[in-house]
């Protein structure tokens, strides 16, 4: 990826959040990281990332990862002090993007909608399943179910200069 004498002081701060959804996307990116760990430990400080460590801390972070939708008022509200906490974020898959497919019951008809209330209710669901650019502004999308490969290690260096974290190429 990078060479290690080029590599700066400054790691980028990086959160990896999750919401509703098949986690495709971040099973995609450990995987990933079978073939980046070694340049990506020298990189990036993981703040949060519960798809790999116990130890998480929610705080003030250079860019914020997002997967999934929006389904319940208080992952809305995490979403929401995700975007004041963040530099930048990140959207990636096709539900934190679109929706969808985890959204796939705000397509529902009228009776499938009422056979199913039962379970809204009883879990306090949202009414309506909501992507993440509908409830905050995102800087960047990675789309694809799971996410694009390429397109998310385009955006992870994007950033990587962004932050002075590796010099220009």
């Amino acid at each position: 990826m990078f060479p290690t004498c080029i590599l700066m002081a400054k790691k980028l701060s990086l959160g990896i959040f999750s919401f509703s959804c098949c986690e495709d996307s971040s099973i995609v990116l450990v995987e990933m990281m079978n073939d980046h760990w070694k340049d990506w430990a020298k990189l990036i400080d993981f703040k949060y990332a519960r798809i790999l460590q116990t130890k998480n801390t929610l705080g003030e972070m250079d860019v914020a990862i997002i997967e999934g939708a929006i389904a319940h008022e208080k992952d809305r509200q995490k979403v929401l002090e995700i975007r004041k906490l963040a530099k930048k974020v990140v959207a990636i898959g096709s539900c934190a993007c679109v929706g969808l497919p985890a959204g796939q019951r705000n397509l529902f008809n009228e009776e499938t909608k009422k056979e199913i209330q039962f379970i809204i209710d009883k879990f306090g669901m949202m009414e309506k399943v909501e992507s993440i650019p509908q409830i905050i502004h995102v800087d960047d999308m990675v789309v694809g179910c799971p996410m694009d490969e390429a397109k998310f290690l385009e955006v992870l260096n994007k950033y990587l200069v962004e932050f002075e974290v590796v010099p220009k190429p």
